[in-house]
Formats: C-alpha cells, structure tokens, sequence
C-alpha cells in the first residue's frame, strides 16, 4: 500500500475513535483560557501514542505542543479547542439550549482539535512503520475566540523552527482558503475623572465620560480619512452609575482592524492620540489597556495547492437523505440568509450543493486569493513566522453562520464528523507531502521568503504583557 493509503487507512479505521473524542470535547464545551478539559484529553491522546508533550506553555495553561520523530523537516499541525459563550445547545433543529446561558461550540472547534489530532497520529504512524526522517507536531491552541492564544504562543517563540505549519477551519464549504483575514488591536480606554455633586458643585468634577465621549467624538472624524478597508468599533463599557454624579471612571472598547498590520498599528496610534487630546479638554486622565491583537493572514500558495490537491484526492462527503433533512431544517430557522450567504460568496446554488456542500470547489471567490475576510484570526501570527496554508470543509448547511445555535447543533451531529474527517485526511496527506517532497517545502519557503522581504516576525504584544487569565489581573502599559 502507498503512503497516502496508508495514511488513510489509518483515518478510517479510526474514525469511530476520532468522532467520539469530538462528541466528548463537544458535551463539555469551555471558554477561551479554561479548556482544561478538551486540552487534557486531546494531549493524553498523543502522549499514550508517543508523542513528546510539553504543557502550559507561555503562560496558558491550556497550551501545549506535541512532538513526534527528530530532525528536520519540522510540520505543524494547528488545533483549536475553546467554545464561545451562551451557545449551549442540542442537535436540534429548534433553539433548544442543553444549559440556558452555557457555552457551545458555534465555531466547530471540537471538530478542529480532533481533526488536526487525528491528521497528526496519522502522519507519525506512517512515519514510524516507513523510517521517515523529520518531525511531525500538534500545537494545541487556545483561546482563539479571544484572537490572542497563538499570537502569545508565536511571541513566546513555540513556532520558531517550523518549516510549514497547516490549518483547517469548519464551514459550508470544502475549498482552500487562499484569502487572507484582517489584522487586528483589541483595547480598553480608561479615564479617571472627579465626582462630584452635578448640580451644586459641578465646578469640581472633572467627568470621566467626557473624557470617553470626546474620543468617540474623535474618533468618528478619524473614520473620514482611513483607509476604506479599515474597521473601527466601539462600545462603552462604563459610563457612570447615576447623572447627578459627576463620572469619576469611565470606560470604552475598542476594536481596530485593518488588511495589513502596519495600517491597523498606524489607526491605533492615531486613536491613543485622540484619547490624549480628549484627557488634555476634560480635565482627566486616562490609562490603556490592552487586550490583545493578531497580524492578518498570510496565505501560502504552494501549500495551498497541495491541500486542494489532496481534497480532491479524498473526494466531498457524502450525506445522507436524513443529513440533508437536518440541514433543510437548520436553513428554514433562518431562510433570507441562506440566499444571502450564496450571493456573497459567488457560488452558483450547483456549485454548493443543496443544502449541504457536495464538492470540493475549485474556486471561492470569497476565499480567494487577494481577497480579505471581514473577519480576524490569529493563525495571522503563524503565517509570519512559518508558510502557512489553509482550507476549510463542510461542517454546516449553506446560510448557517459560525458563532449561532445552529451552527452548535450541526457541529455535534454526523454533517460535522463528516467534515472534520474529511479535513483529517486533508491534512494528513498534505502533511506527508510537505516532509517527503523537498521541492514542494522549499517552493513554499521560496514564496514565504518573497511576501515578507526577508523580514522577522516581530511580536506585536507589549512588553510585559500576560494573558487574562482569570487569576491574572488585567496588564495596564502606556498611561496617556
């Protein structure tokens, strides 16, 4: 038998093993930081089959990599495991929550870690049974929702020596994401003012609500000379607690996102200048506190090809008459999207297979090269310091978006298995490319070289800064 068959004859005699871990992490969904229980077990998986695992690594407990083999190449794995806040739900087809306010998985990332553990066991079995030189990796990653796990992780150099690291991410579709994804600053502004008496003493407070309004205000004039791309959001956290008294603490949110990193850090240091300005006319200080960012990313074409290479090989899913019953059911809870979601991305209603993707497409064009999701991901971080490639399977009908109750309930039932086994096998064969073909990695690295002119990654986190990790206090740098 061939490498690949052997590879996926791994998969597939496995894959019973493989859905139950999924099901498992999936019944016990936990937050960004929290994931001990989906870390633990998916950890215990590659430590009983051999892998070296190191823990707790830069200073998150739920991050870990695991290693197998020695020497070079060394071929990441990149596997997500955190849930998203109030999505608990059953696989149903009607709003049921399995917890009313609980965490689920809306993001499918219970499909994402097994996937990529799955592809990782695969690969090092066949790389021991056939004496295949080089070192193959799961990095476990958490956080993601939070846009920070792998941006402490690559600041904390855990990806260093990657020759290649390879990602998949749960959809509607089975295509190769050749986009990119928008960078992105997370952070808190401050202020601290003087309460007092609103009505009879007002000539002594200095209110900390100026000092938020007047940046907004701000703010709202910056957004007239951005570039077009860019995307400014705000919320106020904190206003005050009642109008008579004068604010002393105020707060706002902000997120700043942007194609590339260097526009998202030239915005960014335009707002703390505003917010300076804005103390400077209220009379109050004010304090930043930053929660976090991620570059864009930087999508590796030759690794690219390699992946829908290898879906192709593998072949779409194929469901059933009750799966696609499901998805019907799904789609009808939310029937202008469906539609919507087939106009944005430039798909024919054949191209997407009726409810769910039948094919492995070979062009998206909302995913294509050149392109730039509305959306943030931190794997930007990993594509600036390795060639990064990825691509995404059908794990939800068409029209289902990520982050909802529906999208929970499809990544617990068989349309989701049916797509995170389809991504192990992806990865896994691509894997085994990439540490077999020396001209396929150096291509890679050829065009890695290329798009960054040679340059260092260079963390964008500020020096000194933690992760929020419940027990940690929130890091506060650069008063203003």
């Amino acid at each position: 038998m061939s490498l690949e068959g052997n590879v996926l004859s791994y998969l597939s005699e496995n894959e019973h093993i493989l859905i139950n871990l999924s099901k498992d992490i999936w019944d016990h969904p936990q937050l960004a930081f929290e994931e001990t229980y989906a870390s633990k077990l998916i950890a215990d998986q590659l430590e009983e089959a051999g892998f070296a695992v190191k823990r707790g690594l830069a200073q998150i407990p739920t991050a870990f990599v695991a290693s197998w083999g020695e020497g070079k190449p060394v071929i990441g794995i990149l596997g997500e495991y955190d849930a998203l806040p109030g999505l608990s739900q059953k696989v149903s087809t009607k709003k049921e929550p399995i917890e009313e306010g609980a965490p689920g998985h809306g993001c499918g990332h219970n499909l994402l870690g097994i996937g990529s553990l799955g592809a990782a066991l695969a690969v090092k079995e066949e790389m021991k049974k056939d004496r295949i030189k080089g070192t193959i990796r799961y990095y476990g990653c958490p956080a993601e929702e939070t846009l920070i796990g792998k941006v402490f992780m690559a600041q904390a150099g855990v990806f260093d020596d990657l020759d290649a690291a390879i990602y998949w991410h749960p959809m509607h579709v089975n295509a190769v994401r050749g986009c990119s994804f928008l960078a992105l600053n997370s952070f808190k502004l401050n202020f601290h003012g003087v309460s007092t008496h609103a009505a009879a003493a007002p000539e002594m407070g200095r209110s900390a609500l100026d000092g938020v309004v007047l940046t907004d205000v701000g703010v709202n004039y910056l957004r007239e000379h951005v570039i077009q791309e860019a995307r400014i959001h705000c919320v106020i956290t904190n206003g005050g607690l009642a109008p008579n008294v004068v604010p002393s603490y105020a707060q706002a949110w902000y997120y700043v996102r942007a194609p590339r990193r260097d526009q998202v850090d030239e915005i960014y240091s335009r707002i703390l200048d505003i917010a300076k300005g804005a103390a400077l006319m209220s009379g109050t200080t004010c304090d930043v506190e930053f929660i976090g960012g991620c570059y864009d990313v930087m999508p590796n074409d030759v690794i690219g090809r390699i992946m829908l290479e290898k879906l192709k090989r593998i072949g779409a899913p194929e469901f059933t008459d009750e799966e696609k019953a499901f998805a019907k059911q799904l789609q009808a809870t939310i029937p202008p999207a469906a539609e919507s979601a087939l106009r944005d991305s430039g798909l024919t209603r054949e191209e997407i297979g009726d409810p769910l993707c039948n094919k492995i497409l070979d062009r998206v064009d909302s995913l294509a090269k050149g392109r730039v999701r509305p959306a943030s991901n931190d794997v930007g971080d990993v594509s600036y310091v390795a060639p990064t490639g990825q691509f995404a399977t059908c794990c939800v009908p068409l029209g289902v978006a990520l982050h909802s109750w529906q999208s929970t309930a499809s990544t617990g039932s068989t349309i989701g298995f049916k797509g995170m086994m389809l991504a192990a096998k992806t990865l896994a064969l691509t894997a085994l490319d990439l540490g077999t073909r020396p001209d396929v990695l150096r291509a890679a690295h050829n065009e890695f070289e290329k798009a960054t002119g040679g340059k260092k990654y260079v963390s964008l986190l500020p020096e000194g800064f933690t992760p929020a990790i419940k027990k940690l206090a929130p890091s506060r740098w650069r008063g203003v």
